[in-house]
């Protein structure tokens, strides 16, 4: 008898490097414990049946009380969780006037490109912090 074993897909996470006036935003995790502190990008897994970009718009909802307008991705796939999950952040930009609210994070702060590296990013989202510098007008 042949036993067929089917592997695993990663899991698909998706990140939002929304900017405004020249800044992008970093959200404090206030949880697991292990990650409260670190700064990371909004959103969070793609659910079955929906798009990347709808799971975006569902968590910028959900996270921050905001509408999103998705634009192209941004730095590679990021491998997270020994490979179980695959990071891929998104542009996005602000729609219908409205501003962040921290609804799950600790803190929200906007960041112009010489302030990027003002906080601790979580690892899997600091490769996208470099490939947003040349994105973000120099403060210079």
């Amino acid at each position: 008898m042949v036993v067929q074993t089917e592997r695993l897909m990663p899991r698909i996470i998706v990140g939002a490097a929304i900017i405004s006036e020249g800044r992008v935003l970093a959200c404090e995790r206030a949880a697991p414990p292990e990650m409260a502190g670190k700064w990371e990008f909004p959103g969070g897994k793609v659910d079955p049946g929906e798009t990347e970009e709808q799971a975006l718009i569902r968590e910028c909802q959900e996270e921050l009380g905001v509408d999103v307008e998705v634009g192209p991705r941004v730095g590679a796939d990021i491998a997270m969780l020994n490979g179980t999950a695959i990071l891929k952040v998104y542009l996005a930009r602000l729609v219908n006037g409205a501003q962040p609210v921290p609804l799950e994070h600790s803190d929200l702060r906007w960041l112009a490109v010489d302030e990027l590296n003002s906080v601790p990013w979580l690892p899997a989202d600091a490769p996208i912090v470099a490939a947003l510098e040349p994105l973000l007008p120099s403060s210079a």
